[in-house]
């Protein structure tokens, strides 16, 4: 039976991974910039585990949103492992992370506004034309709006349609804006170009406030965003991979198996017409 469920590797995991039979997952994925240009010990890892699993790269650092230039050397590095590993899908975070050449170390949010959709689609677009693929760009969590002059649907749907990029649904992201800024998620999905999804993540977040939740990735995932997932992946044409994502408080391999095979089971009824034995 064909398998849509795949798990973020984080060195935590170590060798275990590779010879685990509890977790099987039908791909994983890295983050770029950890893993390029790497020797020794970890080398030999990454590439046993590329010989074992397909790989997709998620990436922390191209900061997409950021009035600096394009890091065109950083980017020669992506390139070049995307190239090594036949990584399938290169996703990024719709935000900046760096300003004057200072490293943020944080996803920031874009002010939804006209100039920065310009500013934007022609990034990704001269990212993407370097790179030779499409890119894969994640709507991300964030706790307050800047200056908006559009809704985040639609700030979304301009970049997402003038770049010719691709989307990454984060579930639970959405999940935890709609909670903090009192939207309906389900309506926020419709409002989505849904026919763009190329690739889904899933995680936990923490509940801090009455009002507040963090997006953490360090906690198990909840039943209402297994009910959003199920919801949006109901929506979709074209079954996509899915990921479960799980970056501190890594638990043992036994609950991230059930919180994949919890995903596995809501793919398989939802996109059963795709399974074949």
């Amino acid at each position: 039976m064909k398998q849509f469920v795949g798990i973020g590797y984080r060195k935590d995991f170590g060798e275990d991974f590779l010879h685990s039979e509890i977790l099987q997952p039908s791909f994983i994925e890295l983050a770029p910039e950890n893993w390029m240009n790497i020797g020794g010990y970890w080398k030999k890892v990454l590439r046993r585990l590329s010989e074992k699993y397909p790989i997709t790269a998620h990436g922390l650092s191209l900061s997409i949103g950021s009035p600096d230039e394009l890091d065109w050397n950083f980017l020669e590095q992506v390139k070049n492992f995307l190239k090594d590993y036949d990584v399938t899908v290169y996703s990024e975070h719709l935000s900046y992370s760096k300003c004057d050449n200072a490293h943020l170390y944080d996803l920031l949010p874009i002010p939804f506004r006209f100039d920065a959709v310009k500013h934007i689609v022609e990034r990704i677009k001269q990212v993407q034309d370097f790179l030779q693929r499409k890119i894969t760009m994640e709507i991300v969590s964030y706790y307050t709006p800047v200056a908006a002059e559009m809704s985040e649907a639609e700030f979304v749907n301009e970049i997402i349609n003038g770049s010719g990029c691709n989307l990454l649904l984060d579930v639970n992201n959405i999940y935890v804006n709609a909670f903090n800024h009192n939207y309906d998620a389900h309506k926020f999905i419709d409002q989505l170009p849904l026919d763009k999804v190329a690739y889904i993540h899933m995680a936990g977040h923490e509940k801090v406030a009455d009002d507040l939740i963090i997006d953490t990735h360090g906690q198990p995932i909840i039943d209402p965003v297994y009910k959003l997932f199920e919801y949006t992946i109901n929506k979709l044409e074209t079954p996509v991979p899915v990921l479960l994502e799980r970056d501190f408080n890594i638990p043992e391999f036994e609950e991230l198996a059930f919180e994949m095979s919890k995903l596995e089971n809501i793919c398989k009824k939802s996109w059963s017409f795709s399974y074949a034995s």
